[in-house]
């Protein structure tokens, strides 16, 4: 009679593991990988993880965009910094939103259509609208290697 039991017993158990096994998946105990890095936001052909720089006339002023930093500049005023917390991008419009080491609301919207400054020949591949306080400008922008390459002779 003892071989019995010990037959259910193991008959018992073989059951039971089979049926944790059902409910039990191993891979669920496995770490699982770091989800992979998004790809750094482009708009227009423009890489908005490299310095970019909008600028524009009446007044003269320009906003340049660091991988850190939104650095605004005027003629008549001071210069203002501001943290860049990374770019939102919808469609064709990519929006940075910060506020400034003066304690203003700096925002930068670029648009990826071409623009022109109005005083020169350049085209430049997005169009810019900065608002600094009360201010709004409007302007053009373009990947900063852009514009300190120089022209072929």
């Amino acid at each position: 009679m003892r071989p019995v039991p010990f037959a259910v017993g193991l008959c018992a158990l073989s059951l039971c593991t089979l049926s944790l096994g059902a409910c039990y998946d191993r891979n669920d105990a496995k770490p699982k990988s770091a989800p992979q890095p998004q790809a750094t936001a482009t708009l227009g052909g423009v890489d908005l993880g490299k310095p970019v720089r909008a600028l524009g006339t009446e007044p003269f002023w320009g906003v340049e965009i660091t991988p850190d930093a939104l650095i605004y500049t005027r003629v008549d005023q001071p210069t203002q910094r501001a943290p860049n917390r990374g770019a939102t991008v919808q469609g064709t419009v990519a929006t940075f939103a910060s506020s400034t080491d003066l304690n203003q609301a700096l925002n930068v919207v670029l648009i990826a259509t071409e623009c022109s400054d109005g005083m020169s020949d350049r085209t430049y591949p997005l169009t810019a609208q900065v608002e600094i306080g009360d201010d709004t400008l409007t302007g053009c922008a373009a990947p900063a290697s852009m514009l300190t390459a120089q022209p072929a002779p």
